[in-house]
């Protein structure tokens, strides 16, 4: 037998030999044989590497039978009954969900899937996975099959074949083996770590060794169903492991192995049960069994002592970490589940191994991709439910907790998703129960004792929030799956009905009641702020909340009845516990406040559903009086709090503390925090004695002192500068807790409505913004996601879609919905938005839209008061509530508050006011059927307050007079002066109860009065226990010795107070009229629109009517009041205290209005400025700026220094420069020659060429030309500058250079540079702020001159000639005035410098001798040329719009032609070569040239006549005289008309030519044969036809262009449209150089007009329809005389290169507008294509995909791999293709990112959603498409190179793009 070396041939034949030995079924032998194989090959070998790589093919030798191996893969895939997908991937895989198709919340597809089955229009999403995933497509437990894709939907198993015995065989056979090898190797690596450390090193290296081991097995799972089903086998036959695993055989390695395995489990903290001698069962019944916590994750506790760890917290910084921790002595739980294990399969040790190894993403991969086994996934359920404890304990342990957590909910969530089997582990192996304890024990690790209400004596333990557990959200794992499995409600069911599972549950729970404590800090400012309070929100949401919602989604029917009585009754118990350990009476402790009481939170929402749908009775599950009286104080006393940290009394406790009262209203929260604290606080007010708890409420805000009729009061508890926004608070909470409705009795539609109304207030939102600010039905599992059904036609109801706009700053906006507005008549609803809000900001911009609204709709024109809405009708069971409004105690408050408001008492507002208002229209909305006026006959003693109202019902309250009110006051107070009445005199409570005197009311005593008696009877029911009254701390009021008593006249009642302050409000007096005087119809419909919204005026006049409707007497004593003339209010006498704090708030309220006032002022100051200075906004907007254009009748331009701000001419000693910005574009470059729009490509067939764009086409002709013909003559031919060619614009501000120089010394200087480099010249216009990187100098010319210059002179063509021609002999001679260096000449100098260094070296070099002077005539003269072009490309190709320049005013070309002028001169061309002399005279020795032998010069036909025109401009010394410039534009149309005839000539079939060239001939000597085109192109064809020009075969290609015959139309057309490109130049730069308007024409008359614009046209012109382009000829010399000389040039050169001759010839010059590449509808389209691609470059795919949208090439970006000499790949793009900008769509974030030169800007996203969003990041990953007005835009700022000025947010790249 072959030895374990053996070759791969030998191994093939030994694997075979077996297979048929073993098939045949023959001798045992054949087993044994392979048995010792496999034990040799397998055994573990120290070495790795290769002998693991030889044992592996030793497994595919034998499995395959000797067989090729991918033959066997390809037989078993054959045998795959795929109905399931079951693609698992790891995290960042980008997935969808579909919510239409899932059953489960955590469905997810793969793409594939996901595009092949049919969604569309259904609600689904992509996402980037978090934790990884795996494909559900195919399994109906978690998915409709309506959404299967056509692969998993066809095939059920029924049509697979059987597999034949023999394939699996020998799979069977060797697998056992090859998996207890990786076991061995897992056991061998694995060291119980030293406590102090884990070798994580030794861990990550016995990894990489199994990673090919593991990978082989994922293989093996890839074969599909028939492969995976002998796995399964292998790896939960119990009798495989038992053999092979259990040590006990002879073979010492296995037994080595055996021990470590043990030794592993132990030092788990785990027992094999054997060593326990009894399982854990019989511990539980015996109930000893104590364990205390392990303390940190780092000590490992062994199950029998468990010692606790000793070291200190690590963050002993913060307290927290100084407190010892609590142990716990638990022994209500089975042992078993924490720390028993036993393992019976390898499925089973394989699982503790990757549980080990901190769950390794190759083992977690296979382990999951096993799982479409239906057996295998059963199984491994039920072992991963068994090791849930010790996959706790790892997780605490881990270092990398985040990856561990993933990992992990990476696999349950397979697992527990699904119903079925969720149900079946939960009966079969206590599910719930192993979670629940888990839990508690992950808790019970982090305990410490609770310092609420009593510190020294509490018993009560919280959770550490500062504990890394909690910090780090380790137990979200664990949390996670609760959730997930709460979420089926068999499930659900069985945990609700589980009586111990709901006690270690409410048990669980308390460890959060109380958490996170705070107290207020009263002297100093706290050092460290702690920031705890993140990990306690997130704990009482995920761990709390959650499974709250989840447990209530099941709560949802009658039947279900049961299980709410269970939760409610163990959670009473829990917090009687509570109440009991922290050792509560009825005071809370003060200036602490804690906002986790889960167990409140809990009974709160079960009541709520109770009522609301299981019909219950709510009595039946209150507790006593008592109770509620304890259970209302926490969390009233979060409110409190809320209202103290609002009024800033908790400023020392630092910022957090605003943290915590903006996160416990935040959306996300809110519905699991204050609404359920809100509403239990309804219910205990409903079921409590009124007064009572009205008191309780104003002594909880601590504003029970401020309450008095006296004008000056003590309060013991609260600063002065407090009491006012204590006062609103305590006023507004009353106003919330009795007009808010969402737990009593508003359906869910309602709710939505007026949480989408209230967002909708505050601010306009997008969509998604308002989907999370909606707190969702709030269990995340539950699958009621906003964006369901009700949720979109709800928005349509209430909000109109406002589609984004474009402004012109290109500031982009989002589609935003904005309220209806009947929405803002009859709904806007103050009290849901001030629930709501986080910012109290938002409340101010609610209320200032609701204003808008109302003088837009011309509703009510001033300052309105938030409106009073009608609220929903109660649910019966709460109808206690409204018993508040109609008690004494509110009644003396608010009669109280509204007798000093209208007296003017200190520290109080206008919003005081309106809450009052607003209560007392709620009390009369709801006031008792029947008017009784008798009292409720109570045997009670008499108490105080009766003294001021006989009854308790509002309505007949109101009209009750108050005449004397008996009150404490300081003894200053201006009260004890006076001289009570006479009939008070005599003493006696007897006598003054009757003269109708109020007596002192003490809210705090009447609190206690009841408090007792609520006490004393309920524990008389009980036993008798008189509780002792502990926290009788406080003292009366009356006992402070400098309070005396007085009494107050007052005679008002609450009408008359109403009455008055209408008049104090209007400013008049009897300003209040009945309104049922005029109309008694007012009183039978009282619901007038008129009252509706409206100021203070209108609400009193609502609530007098109101008053009036509801009872007669009420209405006969509004009348009797208004009748008598109410006296003036007396002049108040005011104390100098009282005056000196009046003053300070007149003062400070008008220096705030003063402020306000210059603010506004200055803000219209701006925007006028704005308006007239600037409009950088608009790149073509014009600008009264002075440059030398507009001012023709000055002699010299004036120009005003925008720095020194003083206006003067240009000088050469002083000169003045335009505020310029240089860069290089290849915008030009990108025209093509194709009218149709490139696309994007989106699939490997379309692919970009760039060989069509115009850069390519002018780079290949320059090439050629400088192949045969002389250098220096090739690069005056041409113009470069397509690409990278210099591109200059102003925004037409001046300024002289000096001060630019100074200004750009104090811009270096200053530290505070954002988003330009001063070092690289740039700054920013000191003006209006736009970017400029330079200087253009202004040439001092003076405009007499210019308008001289336009005069017509009368001289003939041949003088203009001769003068052109001496003009430019004079070159070398520069004018005098710059010879001697001025300022200005220098200046001239550095801006030609800065020119040329904008662009890189490679744009400006072309000439085959490096820095030769040629390239920099090349470059000069071109840069002029890319000036022309883009203006004309921004004017839309053509002049057909005429008008001044559009960039007019704000031009710079005059000054930049002066500049280049100034250069080129320097440049002499030798007179022999000068070009002009070819062009006007015939050459007489043109033999000589030819014998030269170096390379000639290029032909003038092949000159471009656009490049020749600035040539000659620039050459010509400066200004220039219209007469002049006329000339040469004369003489150089006459070669372009023949380059166009030989142009055509070439393009005309031969028969055509020959026609032509006759019917031409004819003319030739007629009159005006110059003129005429047929005889001109006849000569041209004559005269070419001597050349080999037409001989070689006649150009197929060429004539399948042309029209099959050409009419003499359409070639006067094809001339006309050769000549106009040249035209639209010529006009231009005449408009920059000489002023004057072009004009503006229709498109087909450009030609005619244009060329009368320049005085082409002959003076003789009539009308245009005998018009010819020939006409506009004016030959030099007799033209065929000049045809002849330089077509003979091309004779010349067709002899030596005959192939060429046409090629250079032909310039079509029809390029259409550059533009951007064409993006397809859908985002996903590029998404699919571009996210998976590999770069072309690395070969890799991409972290960071990107693609140019200039030129479509893919790039990574930020890649380090694609880097060259420290330039990434976007960054040396962007060089390469724009010359230094680049466009490029970021494929993973949908967003546009600019790079400009060094720096880079994100620029926004051009998809958006359905309901006009971005989605940066794709984070919602909705479906996007493209916004074309958007794409438009980009386009434009690229095109008009605006980037700099509209794009604010510049940050440098350091060319890591």
């Amino acid at each position: 037998m072959a030895g374990a070396g053996a070759s791969g041939r030998e191994k093939r034949a030994t694997a075979a030999r077996l297979k048929a030995a073993l098939s045949d079924g023959g001798e045992s032998g054949a087993a044994a044989e392979l048995q010792a194989l496999l034990e040799r090959a397998l055994a573990p070998a120290p070495g790795g590497g290769e002998a693991a790589a030889e044992a592996l093919e030793w497994c595919r030798c034998l499995l395959s039978g000797g067989e090729p191996w991918e033959g066997f893969v390809q037989a078993v895939r054959a045998y795959d009954p795929a109905t399931l997908c079951g693609l698992v991937w790891t995290a960042n895989f980008v997935a969808y969900r579909c919510r239409t198709c899932g059953i489960s919340p955590c469905m997810s597809l793969c793409a594939e899937c996901f595009h092949q089955g049919e969604h569309a229009g259904h609600d689904y999403n992509m996402f980037r996975s978090q934790a990884g995933g795996a494909c559900d497509c195919g399994d109906g437990n978690v998915m409709r099959e309506a959404g299967f894709c056509q692969r998993h939907r066809m095939k059920s198993s029924s049509n697979v074949p059987c597999v034949p015995k023999d394939l699996l065989m020998m799979s069977e056979l060797v697998l056992p083996q090859f998996i207890f090898s990786l076991i061995q190797y897992l056991r061998e690596g694995y060291n119980e770590p030293a406590p102090d450390l884990p070798s994580e090193k030794d861990l990550h290296r016995i990894l990489q060794m199994l990673e090919p081991h593991v990978s082989f097995l994922e293989d093996l799972t890839k074969m599909g169903g028939a492969m995976r089903s002998v796995l399964t086998q292998v790896l939960t036959n119990q009798q495989f492991y038992k053999d092979l695993s259990s040590g006990v055989g002879e073979n010492a390695c296995a037994k080595k192995s055996h021990e470590k395995y043990l030794i592993a489990l132990k030092g788990s903290g785990l027992a094999f049960p054997e060593d326990k001698l009894a399982c854990g069962m019989q511990e539980q019944a015996s109930g000893t069994s104590t364990l205390a916590i392990q303390g940190l994750a780092g000590a490992t506790a062994t199950s029998g002592q468990g010692e606790t760890s000793d070291e200190e917290d690590q963050d002993g910084s913060q307290g927290v970490g100084k407190r010892k921790r609590v142990k716990l002595s638990t022994s209500t739980k089975d042992q078993s589940i924490m720390d028993v294990l036993k393992h019976k399969c390898f499925l089973e040790e394989l699982l503790f191994w990757t549980i080990k190894y901190e769950f390794p993403q190759k083992m977690v991969t296979f382990l999951l991709n096993m799982l479409p086994d239906q057996d295998y996934k059963i199984a491994f359920t039920k072992t991963f439910v068994q090791h849930y404890a010790f996959i706790m304990k790892t997780l605490k342990k881990s270092h990398e907790s985040d990856t561990m957590s993933n990992r992990i909910v990476h696999i349950s969530v397979q697992l527990f998703s699904n119903e079925e089997l969720a149900r079946q582990v939960t009966e079969e192996c206590q599910l719930l129960d192993i979670m629940v304890t888990v839990l508690l024990y992950m808790m019970e690790s982090c305990l410490i004792k609770s310092e609420l209400q009593d510190e020294e004596n509490s018993l009560h333990v919280v959770v550490n929030c500062g504990e890394a557990l909690l910090k780090n959200n380790t137990y979200w794992p664990l949390v996670s799956d609760f959730i997930n499995i709460l979420s089926h409600q068999s499930v659900a069911k069985k945990f609700l009905e589980d009586h111990s599972l709901l006690v270690t549950w409410m048990n669980f729970v308390s460890f959060f009641q109380g958490m996170n404590l705070n107290k207020r800090e009263l002297n100093e400012h706290v050092e460290f702020e702690s920031q705890t309070y993140y990990a306690a929100f997130a704990a009482e949401l995920e761990a709390c909340a959650q499974p709250m919602w989840g447990l209530l989604s099941h709560c949802k029917v009658r039947e279900t009845q049961e299980y709410t009585r269970n939760v409610v009754r163990y959670c009473l118990e829990a917090l009687q516990d509570w109440f009991d350990a922290i050792n509560f009476v009825d005071e809370p402790a003060p200036n602490q406040v804690t906002f986790h009481l889960p167990l409140h939170r809990y009974y709160a929402m079960f009541l709520s559903k109770a009522v609301k749908c299981q019909e219950l009775d709510l009595d039946s599950i209150l507790p006593d009086q008592e109770m509620l009286m304890k259970l209302m104080i926490h969390p009233l006393q979060i409110q409190a709090s809320l209202s103290e940290i609002h009024s800033n009394m908790w400023v020392r406790n630092g910022l957090q503390i605003k943290g915590q009262a903006m996160t416990y209203v935040q959306s996300h929260f809110c519905n699991s925090m204050i609404d359920p604290d809100i509403y239990l606080l309804q219910v205990c007010a409903s079921r409590l004695d009124p007064d009572y708890f009205i008191s309780s409420v104003f002594e909880r805000f601590k504003v029970v002192d401020l309450l008095t009729m006296a004008s000056q009061h003590q309060n013991t508890v609260l600063d002065s500068e407090h009491e006012r926004s204590m006062l609103e608070g305590a006023l507004t909470f009353l106003v919330i807790l009795l007009s808010l409705r969402l737990h009593l009795g508003m359906t869910d539609d309602e709710i939505l409505r007026a949480e989408m109304v209230a967002q909708l207030c505050m601010n306009d939102r997008t969509h998604s913004s308002l989907l999370d600010l909606i707190p969702e039905n709030p269990n995340p599992k539950s699958g009621i996601v906003p964006g369901s059904l009700s949720f979109e036609s709800m928005l349509s109801a209430v909000a109109d879609f406002k589609a984004p706009v474009f402004e012109p700053g290109g500031s982009m906006q989002q589609g935003m919905y904005t309220p209806k507005a009947d929405i803002w008549d009859k709904e806007f609803d103050p009290v849901m938005v001030i629930l709501r809000t986080v910012y109290r900001r938002d409340v101010q911009s609610a209320m200032d839209r609701y204003t808008a609204f109302l003088k837009q709709s011309g509703k009510f024109p001033g300052n309105p008061w938030p409106p009073y809405k009608k609220r929903t009708p109660l649910h019966p069971s709460y109808k206690g509530l409204m018993k508040l409004l109609h008690c004494k105690t509110l009644h003396i408050v608010l009669f109280t508050l509204l007798y000093k408001i209208l007296m003017d008492h200190q520290n109080l507002s206008e919003h005081v006011l309106c809450m009052v208002l607003y209560l007392i229209e709620l009390g009369l909305e709801d006031s008792p059927e029947q008017e009784s006026d008798e009292e409720d006959s109570v045997g009670e003693h008499e108490r105080c307050h009766d003294s001021w109202f006989p009854g308790s019902n509002l309505v007949s309250n109101m009209r009750h007079f108050i005449n004397y009110v008996r009150v404490r006051v300081p003894e200053t107070a201006p009260e004890v002066k006076r001289e009570p009445p006479a009939s008070t005199s005599s003493d006696g409570l007897a006598f003054s109860q009757n003269s109708g005197t109020a007596q002192v009311f003490s809210l705090v005593a009447e609190r206690r009065k009841k408090f007792q008696e609520i006490i004393n009877r309920n524990s008389s029911e009980a036993s008798q226990v008189v509780r002792p009254k502990t926290s009788m701390k406080w003292s009366a009021p009356g006992a402070t010795p400098q309070l005396t008593t007085a009494i107050l006249e007052i005679k008002e009642s609450i009408l008359s107070l109403l009455i008055k302050l209408h008049h104090k409000l209007s400013g008049k007096q009897n300003s209040y009229y009945p309104p049922w005087f005029d109309d008694m119809e007012v009183l039978i419909q009282p619901e007038i629109p008129k009252y509706s919204h409206g100021d203070g005026m209108t609400a009193v006049e609502r609530i007098l009517l109101k008053a009036a409707v509801q009872s007669r007497l009420n209405k006969r004593i509004i009348e009797e009041i208004c009748r008598k003339v109410t006296p003036p209010v007396p002049p108040k006498k005011i104390s100098p205290a009282e005056k000196k704090t009046l003053d300070k708030e007149e003062r400070r309220q008008k220096a705030r209005e003063r402020q306000q006032k210059l603010l506004a002022e200055f803000a219209s100051r701006q925007k006028s400025f704005m308006e007239t200075a600037m409009d950088v906004e608009l790149p073509d907007a014009d600008i009264a700026m002075e440059i030398a254009t507009s001012e023709q009748h000055v002699s010299e331009a004036v120009y005003d220094c925008v720095i020194c701000g003083q206006s003067g001419p240009s000088t050469e000693d002083r000169p003045t420069g335009l505020v310029v910005l240089l860069q290089a574009s290849s915008v030009l470059g990108q025209c093509r020659n194709s009218t149709e729009p490139k696309k994007l490509p989106t699939s490997e067939e379309e692919q970009i060429y760039p060989s069509d764009t115009c850069a390519a086409v002018h780079d290949v002709r320059l090439t050629t030309l400088q192949r045969y013909f002389k250098d220096s003559s090739c690069l005056q031919a041409v113009s470069i500058g397509w690409e990278g060619g210099v591109y200059v614009q102003t925004c037409g501000h001046t300024l002289h250079i000096d001060c630019h120089k100074s200004y750009m010394e104090s811009l270096r200087n200053d530290q505070v540079l954002q988003g330009f480099s001063v070092d690289k010249g740039e700054f920013t216009c000191p003006l209006c702020r736009q970017f400029a990187n330079s200087v253009l100098p202004c040439y001092p010319g003076n405009n007499v001159e210019r308008s001289l210059l336009q005069c017509h002179s009368n001289k003939s063509m041949q003088d203009l000639i001769k003068e052109v021609e001496e003009l430019q002999e004079q070159l070398g001679t520069f004018p005098v005035s710059i010879s001697s260096e001025t300022n200005l000449s220098k200046e001239m100098e550095s801006v030609m410098k800065d020119i040329k260094s904008t662009t890189q070296k490679k744009y400006t070099d072309y000439s085959k001798t490096p820095g030769s002077p040629d390239n920099d005539f090349l470059f000069m003269y071109s840069v002029a040329r890319t000036n022309l072009e883009l203006e004309l490309v921004h004017r839309g190709g053509n002049l057909c719009l005429g008008g001044a320049s559009t960039a007019g005013k704000r031009s710079c070309l005059n000054q930049l032609f002066h500049v280049l002028a100034m250069h080129m001169r320097l440049y002499s061309i030798d007179s022999a070569y000068n070009p002009w002399r070819k062009l006007t005279q015939i050459m007489q020795d043109r033999n000589s040239q030819m014998s030269s032998e170096e390379l000639p010069e290029v032909p003038v036909l092949y000159r471009d006549v656009s490049s020749l025109l600035l040539i000659q401009i620039l050459t010509m010394p400066q200004p220039l005289r219209k007469e002049h410039f006329t000339c040469i534009v004369k003489v150089l149309f006459t070669l372009l008309y023949t380059q166009a005839l030989a142009a055509f000539s070439v393009k005309c079939s031969a028969e055509d030519r020959v026609a032509w060239k006759n019917s031409g001939a004819l003319k030739k000597n007629t009159s005006n044969g110059e003129k005429s085109w047929e005889a001109l192109l006849s000569h041209v064809i004559s005269e070419l036809s001597k050349g080999k020009m037409f001989e070689e075969g006649e150009t197929e290609e060429l004539a399948m262009v042309s029209p099959s015959v050409w009419s003499p139309d359409s070639i006067e057309c094809y001339l006309q449209q050769f000549c106009l490109p040249f035209l639209r130049i010529t006009c231009l730069l005449q408009h920059h150089l000489f002023g004057g308007d072009l004009p503006s024409c229709q498109e087909d008359e450009e030609f005619t007009v244009l060329a009368n614009c320049l005085g082409l046209l002959p003076s003789s012109f009539q009308s245009p329809h005998q018009f010819t382009s020939a006409s506009c000829l004016d030959w030099p010399v007799p033209a065929f005389n000049m045809i002849s000389q330089w077509c003979l040039e091309l004779a010349s050169f067709a002899e030596r290169h005959a192939e060429q001759v046409k090629v250079l010839l032909i310039q079509e010059p029809k390029w259409d507008l550059p533009c951007l590449l064409q993006l397809p509808e859908n985002y996903n389209t590029i998404f699919q294509y571009y996210h998976r691609k590999t770069c072309t470059v690395c070969t890799k795919v991409p972290k960071d995909p990107a693609v140019c949208l200039v030129c479509g090439t893919f790039v990574c970006l930020k890649g380090l791999c694609c880097k060259q000499q420290s330039y990434c790949e976007c960054v040396l793009h962007s060089q390469n293709c724009g010359a230094g900008t680049g466009i490029f769509l970021l494929i993973n974030a949908s967003v546009i990112i600019i790079i400009r030169g060094h720096r880079f800007c994100l620029w926004g996203s051009v998809y958006l959603d359905a309901h006009g969003e971005e989605d940066r990041d794709l984070r919602r990953g909705k479906p996007l498409y493209i916004c074309k007005e958007r794409y438009k835009v980009l386009e434009q700022q690229w095109i008009s190179h605006t980037f700099d000025h509209i794009n604010k947010r510049w940050g440098p790249h350091y060319n890591g793009l």
